[in-house]
């Protein structure tokens, strides 16, 4: 196996030079640059990263935990954040936490213990405090869809509560009044912040939501086709039915169709997040759109800025989101 020291010989430089070009943390001319890459193709030498990273103290990976690994909704994050560090040559390690506290906690601590020089944690279980005293730590994190006002500077999330407010709000502008609601579990804070928005849209129009006509379910496709069965069963009308994501809107177009009903013909639906399938339901999914894949972007510029220097703008911490009207929706005749 070559060694660096044979590199160095063979591209007439110093271990230095040889040192410079692999770890690409000090100016080399490009010249010098060349002959050092050539030398290793020739000689099959490959840097040991381990070593390298002893070395710099720089492993040039970064740890992302998040919640699970299903679904286009975590697809888009990991694809965003994935190619910002494939750019700037930098590597993923990736870790589910299944939005469970102990997962969640042996997920951060296995990252950690991949010397990774930083983390993006998408996290729901884990405590305030717990991160708040990771914060403590040698090795920076940023959050993602989570706020905390002790390290709002690591917090980069969505404003739930605006985007549950404008899919209610949109029904309720072409004539909706009995609205039916599929929530995500609500010990989780951006399914409890949705449902929010939810309620002061209503309350703009001296409306309070029925109880009979809320279903709390799981964000995932079955939520909601168990959700609109149970809200059918009820026996109570509602002309218009809003799920906290397009997975379990998804599960009840799917549902609504298996029972010989018609959307929007027999009710309206709207989902949220806007992920990709969205735009190929039938009918198209009106919903709101999460820029998750543009917030995952701005979470590795985060980490670029802060622990490589390689950016200077501006990192934009509170996203907002957009209503997006498609065709399962339809207003009421006056």
């Amino acid at each position: 196996m070559a060694t660096i020291y044979e590199v160095s010989k063979l591209a007439g430089v110093s271990l230095a030079t040889v040192s410079r070009v692999m770890n690409n943390n000090t100016p080399v001319r490009e010249s010098t640059r060349k002959k050092v890459l050539a030398a290793m193709e020739q000689l099959g030498y490959r840097p040991n990263s381990l070593a390298q990273s002893l070395a710099s103290n720089c492993s040039n990976s970064i740890g992302i935990l998040v919640s699970e690994l299903h679904g286009p909704f975590y697809g888009e994050m990991l694809t965003g954040i994935e190619a910002e560090f494939r750019a700037a040559g930098k590597h993923v390690i990736i870790a589910a936490g299944h939005s469970e506290r102990s997962t969640e906690q042996d997920g951060i601590e296995f990252l950690l213990s991949r010397s990774c020089d930083a983390l993006i944690l998408h996290v729901e279980a884990v405590t305030d405090d717990y991160l708040i005293k990771l914060a403590q730590s040698d090795t920076p994190f940023v959050l993602l869809n989570r706020q905390i006002p002790a390290i709002a500077e690591r917090c980069i999330s969505l404003n739930n509560e605006l985007g549950g407010y404008l899919a209610t709000q949109h029904l309720l502008q072409l004539g909706h009044r009995q609205i039916a609601y599929i929530a995500g579990p609500m010990w989780k804070t951006d399914a409890k912040e949705r449902y929010e928005g939810h309620q002061r849209a209503l309350a703009e129009y001296q409306l309070v939501a029925n109880p009979a006509l809320f279903y709390e379910g799981d964000f995932r496709e079955t939520g909601g086709t168990k959700g609109l069965a149970v809200l059918l069963a009820t026996g109570q009308h509602f002309t218009a039915l809003v799920c906290a994501n397009d997975e379990m809107a998804s599960g009840a177009l799917t549902a609504a169709r298996e029972q010989g009903l018609s959307v929007p013909e027999h009710f309206s639906v709207i989902g949220f997040d806007n992920v990709n399938f969205a735009y190929y339901t039938y009918p198209k999914l009106s919903t709101i759109d999460y820029p998750i894949s543009a917030m995952g972007q701005m979470a590795a510029r985060w980490v670029l800025s802060k622990v490589y220097h390689n950016h200077n703008e501006h990192v934009q911490q509170l996203f907002e989101p957009i209503l997006i009207i498609r065709d399962s929706v339809q207003s009421l005749p006056a």
